[in-house]
């Protein structure tokens, strides 16, 4: 995106645009819309079917099970889109696609703009694929009745990368998966509740403190629930410490425990 302050466009092609309507009349979204940081625009695939019955889908040649979609349909509403948004990557949500993730919601937010188009059944006719397609994009190695879900997650995931969208400029450096680690422990009113109480740390005041605590928390959480997320990461000599101060205590646990038995163990080894 040339201009970091320009409207991005999400152009989604869909036989099913009403999907949409309550997606885009809340919350972030909402708001990015009308602070005029994000267009989108839901086009109907059918309207640019060519017969009486506006199919969109037809029986595989070679046969088998499930429809495939047309491709007369579908390169129109393609050709539609670039016309609107020209500058507009085009994506396949598909399952047989590269996985999204943090780091290509983060690269799809310097776009111009995407058009995402929504398969149905069982997929496009494969020169689609061939002739229209920049990228194709999966969000889980799963399968999805349609595409629709999958075009509110990347909208949903690439708009709050894009700044001015959210209420702290900062909040979308601190989320999970950012620098490989996950977000550390949050907490807010009542101080107490059912018995457990707010960190003390975070009563404090010491701003440094909070800052240690919440990093230390966050090594923790990934360690424990995405440790294939640290092994991607480059550490800084403040993590490297904490690291080293977890090694020194588990090795203190291993050697105490080493002591009732018949062998010597080490973290070091």
């Amino acid at each position: 995106m040339s201009d970091k302050s320009s409207l991005m466009d999400f152009t989604v092609l869909t036989i099913f645009p009403g999907i949409f309507n309550s997606f885009l009349e809340y919350g972030i979204i909402r708001r990015a819309i009308l602070n005029k940081k994000i267009n989108v625009l839901p086009l109907n695939i059918r309207e640019f079917a060519t017969d009486k019955h506006s199919a969109t889908d037809d029986r595989p040649y070679g046969g088998g099970p499930g429809m495939v979609m047309k491709p007369e349909p579908l390169s129109l509403a393609i050709k539609k889109a670039k016309e609107i948004a020209p500058l507009s990557k085009t994506i396949l949500l598909t399952p047989q696609g590269k996985t999204f993730n943090q780091d290509l919601a983060r690269s799809f937010s310097n776009l111009d703009g995407l058009i995402l188009i929504c398969s149905r059944y069982e997929g496009p006719d494969e020169r689609i694929c061939y002739n229209y397609i920049d990228e194709e994009i999966s969000i889980g190695d799963y399968v999805l009745t349609g595409g629709e879900i999958a075009a509110m997650i990347i909208i949903d995931a690439v708009t709050r990368l894009i700044p001015g969208t959210l209420g702290a400029e900062d909040s979308a450096e601190k989320d999970s998966f950012t620098n490989n680690l996950l977000d550390h422990a949050n907490y807010t009113r009542p101080r107490s509740f059912e018995g457990e109480e707010v960190p003390e740390v975070l009563l404090s005041g010491n701003h440094l403190n909070i800052f240690k605590w919440r990093l230390e928390d966050s090594l923790i959480r990934t360690f424990l629930k995405r440790p294939d997320l640290l092994e991607q990461r480059l550490y800084n000599r403040e993590e490297v410490e904490i690291l080293k101060k977890w090694c020194k205590e588990l090795d203190r646990i291993i050697q105490t425990q080493s002591i009732h038995s018949s062998f010597t163990l080490s973290c070091n080894k």
